[in-house]
């Protein structure tokens, strides 16, 4: 195992951005109402998985429990196709009418 950077992590972590921050606390905020709901739990391997890809829309129908192994395999990149389907839950490859 190798050893963590807490020092260089947290430096990071105080010289990011706003946005970034509020993102990063409605995952964790996502993550525990979905433990609340008893779906997921410390140390299970799952993720929770935002939809429409929007990390600051926590509403129930967005969120789903996913193996951290399927939710962490596809691309991010705008034009990739999540789980090759095109719709809501990959708006950059949407057809344009």
């Amino acid at each position: 195992m190798s050893d963590r950077d807490y020092k260089r992590e947290r430096a990071l972590q105080l010289m990011s951005s706003k946005s970034n921050k509020k993102a990063n606390a409605s995952r964790k905020a996502a993550r525990r109402i979905l433990e609340k709901k008893g779906v997921v739990s410390k140390g299970d391997g799952k993720d929770v998985d935002h939809k429409n890809r929007n990390p600051n829309d926590n509403s129930p129908k967005n969120l789903k429990a996913k193996p951290k192994s399927v939710n962490r395999s596809f691309s991010r990149k705008e034009n990739a196709k999540k789980y090759g389907k095109v719709g809501a839950s990959n708006p950059g490859t949407q057809r344009k009418k």
